[in-house]
């Protein structure tokens, strides 16, 4: 029976403050409410403790702590996870922002990064190498929540997923035992934490394959609304024959305002924001194709790798309302393509979009039972995200996001990217990890029979 924080006797209480190097805050605490604020804003969970930790023996401490006196424990990382899956009513969260490192090894490229680091961070340590780890599309996003879920993003069809790049991970387990896990020791639990999530223990130290990028090619293309049917079944073709070197992603989307050209301020476009990453002076014939479609806008350049990972911080700041609904895709059919286009032209607030991550070259190479990421043979991992500042309009951007996706979800393979999904029941999990569910059940009750890790995509452990 899980317990409160507040019915624990006073001297367990010091006794566990005595032991953590880091800072404890309690509700009662000034920094309390800027503390338990994350990435979205519409998450409100309110934690009975908060302990940031700022090492692995902190980490140690506090799991010990947690299940010897059957409190709930969160893990947060980076907090962005849309869910909120970083914060719980009245448990303990172990925030990991205190162990933070970017260790660069010029020998064999790989790169050693701490559990609580963020991509930004990590791209500020590897891009004076001449190196770069594939992630995501938002530097503010955290190492850990990206890596355990998979991680798609710009370098996929060149690199493959941040799961494909991870050689290794330090881990805390629900015994409180700290255990390093690569291809020759703990295999099971190395399979299962590249896509299953936090399910499995607590990672404070990760090490990745570094890949020679510094410069890249891209930025934004935009076509008018009316045109998605054109440009989504001329992008279908297209970028699944492209050269690995480039990736785009498509998107219906507001132009917001600034940095963007005020006559584009406030209207509605299908987007393919591009990253090549190969040689620079073939990149003007690369793009060759995509500017004989005459896009009503585009800023393609060479830039730093950093530049269009930072790209959409600016509009994408954390705090503001956000609600997640996704999907996995094999086709962009006509009825997909008409549910796009009526959905684009309605989107209801000026950042609120829809995302299309192409799931090919390289990231659809890898075997379908390689890791549990069991969509390799999906063209896309969707997503469609109400972003709002104002939370009155929550029901509003709720609304578009669930229309959007049942109109969508007839033409989905059925199962969604873990890091895409909110709270959104068991079966939902089940269908996202396919035919690899029942060996990560398995692996979940060798390594936490008791489903200590619970305030994630949970993995039920075998029964």
């Amino acid at each position: 029976m899980v317990r409160h924080v507040k019915d624990l006797d006073p001297t367990l209480m010091d006794e566990f403050s005595a032991g953590i190097r880091g800072e404890i805050i309690h509700p009662e605490d000034e920094a309390y409410d800027e503390t338990r604020k994350v990435y979205n804003g519409m998450i409100d969970k309110r934690p009975a403790l908060f302990v940031k930790c700022v090492d692995v023996a902190d980490v140690i401490y506090t799991v010990n702590f947690c299940r010897e006196n059957n409190l709930l424990l969160a893990v947060r990382g980076g907090g962005h996870n849309a869910g909120g899956l970083g914060l719980c009513d009245d448990g303990v969260v172990l925030d990991l922002s205190g162990i933070k490192y970017v260790r660069v090894n010029v020998e064999d490229n790989t790169v050693r990064v701490g559990g609580g680091n963020l991509w930004g961070e990590v791209d500020h340590g590897t891009h004076p190498f001449g190196l770069a780890v594939p992630a995501g599309i938002i530097s503010t996003t955290g190492v850990g929540g990206l890596t355990l879920g998979g991680g798609v993003g710009h370098l996929s069809r060149k690199y493959g997923l941040t799961i494909d790049n991870l050689l290794e991970a330090d881990m805390v387990l629900a015994d409180g035992s700290f255990v390093t896990v690569n291809e020759k020791q703990h295999e099971d639990l190395f399979w299962a934490i590249r896509g299953g999530g936090g399910n499995f223990g607590i990672v404070t130290s990760f090490k990745f394959q570094g890949h020679p990028v510094k410069t890249v090619f891209g930025g934004p293309t935009l076509w008018p609304i009316e045109k998605t049917d054109e440009i989504m079944t001329w992008y279908h073709e297209f970028i699944h024959q492209a050269p690995d070197e480039l990736n785009g992603f498509a998107a219906t989307m507001i132009i917001p305002g600034p940095p963007f050209p005020e006559h584009l301020h406030g209207k509605q476009f299908c987007a393919v924001v591009w990253c090549y990453v190969g040689d620079m002076s073939k990149a003007k014939a690369v793009f060759e194709p995509v500017l004989a479609l005459n896009p009503l806008f585009e800023h393609l350049g060479e830039m730093p790798y950093p530049a269009i990972q930072t790209m959409f911080d600016g509009l994408l700041t954390p705090g503001m309302q956000w609600y997640w609904r996704a999907d996995f895709f094999d086709e962009l059919g006509p009825e997909a393509r008409s549910q796009h286009l009526k959905f684009g032209s309605s989107i209801p607030t000026p950042l609120s979009q829809m995302h299309l991550y192409p799931i090919s070259g390289a990231a659809g190479r890898v075997g379908k039972e390689a890791t549990p990421w069991a969509y390799r043979n999906a063209k896309y991992a969707g997503v469609i995200v109400g972003i709002e500042t104002n939370p009155a309009n929550n029901n509003t951007i709720i609304k578009w996001c669930k229309d959007y996706w049942e109109a969508l979800h007839p033409y989905s393979l059925g199962g969604a990217y873990s890091n895409f999904m909110m709270d959104e029941g068991q079966e939902r999990v089940k269908a996202s990890y396919r035919y690899n569910y029942d060996k990560l059940t398995k692996i979940k009750k060798k390594y936490d029979p008791t489903n200590f890790f619970r305030v994630n995509q949970n993995i039920q452990p075998a029964s």
